[in-house]
């Protein structure tokens, strides 16, 4: 029985808007009974966030059905096993992880970890700060690398630009937890429960959805709902290095293409 790990923006959803058949392939999944996880490098959200907005754009979704990169670094951070302090550069998401994992958020140093996600009131104290306590000792962990976050058909600054410029003045490279990372990835295997071979890697971006797959061992199909066409897919790709196993103009195809399968699937 093969599984499904699930990108979220640009995959069944753009922003606030529904992608037209999303909602219709996780209720193909459901009448299949495949196993499947929403997995997000968003680390503003908690888990209950993201499935209430699933819910918004015509997806009923659960909280337990949903891995965040806040809540991977939150695992990967404990099983370090280096300490609990840790300096924080987030949103509620991220803040939700630490105390839940059992962190204690500090200001002001020593800590055990500067961690840093997205955070929309990043400024040059929070920078200055969290460079000061890496180049002191502290571990580095970055959510996610993502440098650009579409919303609504634009681009924003991602929590990888704020980890580029604190990785420039620290001189200290992060632990990057989110997709590509495999650290994400294998707790996303885990946490389904299936051998890699077995999953889907389902997502819109080459270099974190589907090079993530790949280097998980995992299958990978890249839809194009998001970020790239069919103009510019030939393109991506080589500048990605990856190459999905399947291409699909929309879910609904990777459900057709995923049921004519020997073994379906």
């Amino acid at each position: 029985m093969p599984g499904f790990l699930l990108d979220l923006d640009g995959t069944l959803y753009h922003g606030d808007r529904p992608i037209p058949g999303a909602a219709e392939f996780i209720q193909w999944l459901k009448k299949q009974r495949y196993p499947y996880l929403y997995v997000t490098n968003n680390s503003s959200r908690t888990p209950e966030q993201v499935a209430e907005h699933l819910g918004k754009v015509g997806i009923e979704a659960e909280p337990e059905e949903v891995l965040t990169t806040s809540q991977a670094a939150a695992m990967y951070m404990k099983e370090q096993g280096t300490g609990s302090k840790v300096y924080m550069i987030g949103e509620t998401g991220l803040e939700r992880a630490m105390l839940e994992a059992g962190f204690s958020i500090v200001t002001e140093g020593p800590v055990d970890f500067v961690v840093q996600g997205i955070d929309r009131s990043f400024n040059y104290e929070k920078l200055a700060q969290a460079v000061s306590l890496i180049r002191a000792g502290a571990g580095f962990v970055l959510t996610n690398p993502d440098h650009l976050l579409p919303w609504n058909h634009e681009l924003r600054p991602g929590a990888g630009s704020i980890g580029a410029a604190i990785e420039r003045a620290s001189q200290t490279e992060p632990v990057v937890i989110g997709k590509p990372s495999p650290i994400i990835m294998n707790y996303a295997i885990r946490k389904l429960g299936l051998p890699a071979e077995q999953i889907w890697v389902v997502g819109d971006n080459l270099r974190t959805d589907i090079r993530g797959g790949v280097a998980a061992h995992c299958r990978t199909a890249l839809v194009l709902t998001g970020l790239i066409t069919r103009a510019t897919l030939e393109q991506e790709q080589l500048g990605a290095g990856v190459q999905p196993e399947l291409v699909c103009d929309s879910l609904a195809e990777l459900a057709d293409k995923l049921s004519q399968q020997p073994g379906r699937a």
